[in-house]
């Protein structure tokens, strides 16, 4: 069974724990994927409002 690189690991609890404030044993617990999703939904979060910003600047 090959692991989930703990540098990548890290990178995702990091960014979730940033963002949504959660702790580090609730993020451990989650299972891989659903990991991965909150970590594509909340870029894309980000990344909406970013372009509002944007918008609001220009």
């Amino acid at each position: 069974m090959e692991l989930y690189p703990e540098d990548a690991l890290w990178d995702e609890v990091v960014y979730l724990a940033y963002h949504i404030h959660w702790d580090l044993d609730r993020l451990l617990d989650l299972q891989h994927a659903d990991r991965v999703n909150l970590v594509e939904r909340v870029a894309s979060l980000n990344r909406r409002a970013l372009d509002e910003a944007k918008k609001l600047l220009a």
